[in-house]
């Protein structure tokens, strides 16, 4: 098996041949989850804790479907009530885990290095699902699994990622991964959303959505994180939407068969027109939340077969 790694922690460490083997895996999960038991138990007798000091429904209950399909005891820690708050350390954090004996971690934390941290102090593997601005490797590896099964392919594609880059490590991770596998990535927003030596990742770069749209097989919009915002980083939210906002006047400079992409949660009428988003020949979002299923648990079946090699050496 070509994916030899302890953790998932980001796309960075990554080579095409690791992405391609999670893809690969999460093909035959797109099937599983269409039939009609959805089991497995590749995981029994297995332990995974989700650990998310950020809220985020969309991302939990996905990393939370994707392990009980595979049959781990999925627990769910409720860190905004923890003993985080009452002053604990991450280190103290990590000796009690490990006195749980998980298997699998999934962490959300609002802090770049938080989740390596962690995974520097556990006996188990760990999946970063979010760390403050960094990373959110399943992010992009289901966005990457939804561009191949739209396109047929993943790779010399033109992809543009549209908004708020500065702030999301949604676009970090995708730009790391579909430069890897050979795509041209362009990345369109205003100065204020752009974060300096952008041009330094291999991307180009345009403040215009018209000109940045040009023929592009893809688009993907971020939505703006008002939560990391510290300052006055747009003027209003209805000019931002009449300059950045995807509506058809916009998309028309694409490829006629260009796709509709966006993480979520999406702001309708600030980031995309909520038309385009539920057109189904242009939007792949509810694919995106399907992938997103089919990747964790092809992560989780990799890490976990990684794992049960190491205990067993």
């Amino acid at each position: 098996m070509s994916f030899r790694h302890r953790h998932l922690l980001g796309i960075e460490p990554l080579a095409p041949t690791d992405i391609s083997a999670i893809l690969d895996r999460a093909e035959t999960y797109v099937d599983l989850s269409r039939s009609d038991s959805k089991h497995s138990d590749l995981l029994a007798g297995m332990t995974q804790i989700n650990m998310f000091f950020e809220n985020s429904t969309r991302t939990q209950a996905s990393f939370e479907l994707a392990g009980k399909r595979l049959g781990a005891d999925v627990m769910n820690m409720a860190m905004q009530a923890s003993s985080i708050k009452k002053g604990e350390t991450l280190i103290d954090t990590a000796l009690t885990l490990n006195a749980m004996q998980p298997d699998l971690l999934v962490v959300r934390h609002p802090n770049s290095g938080a989740v390596d941290l962690l995974a520097q102090k556990v006996h188990c593997a760990v999946l970063n699902a979010g760390d403050g601005r960094h990373e959110h490797p399943t992010q992009a590896l289901l966005d990457a699994l939804t561009i191949r099964r739209a396109k047929g392919r993943l790779h010399r594609l033109s992809i543009a990622i549209c908004g708020d880059i500065a702030h999301s490590r949604v676009a970090r991770s995708n730009i790391l991964a579909l430069t890897k596998m050979e795509n041209r990535v362009r990345l369109i927003g205003p100065p204020t959303l752009l974060p300096a030596g952008i041009g330094e990742f291999g991307v180009e770069v345009f403040h215009d959505m018209h000109e940045g749209l040009e023929d592009v097989d893809v688009v993907m919009m971020l939505r703006l994180q008002r939560e990391r915002m510290d300052g006055g980083f747009i003027p209003s939210e209805r000019e931002y939407y009449h300059r950045y906002g995807l509506d058809a006047d916009k998309l028309s400079r694409a490829k006629s068969d260009a796709i509709v992409m966006h993480p979520g949660p999406m702001n309708r009428g600030v980031e995309i027109d909520g038309t385009l988003a539920d057109d189904i020949n242009r939007s792949v979002i509810q694919d995106q939340v399907e992938m997103g299923v089919a990747v964790r648990m092809a992560a989780m079946d990799l890490l976990a077969h990684n794992l049960r090699e190491r205990r067993a050496a």
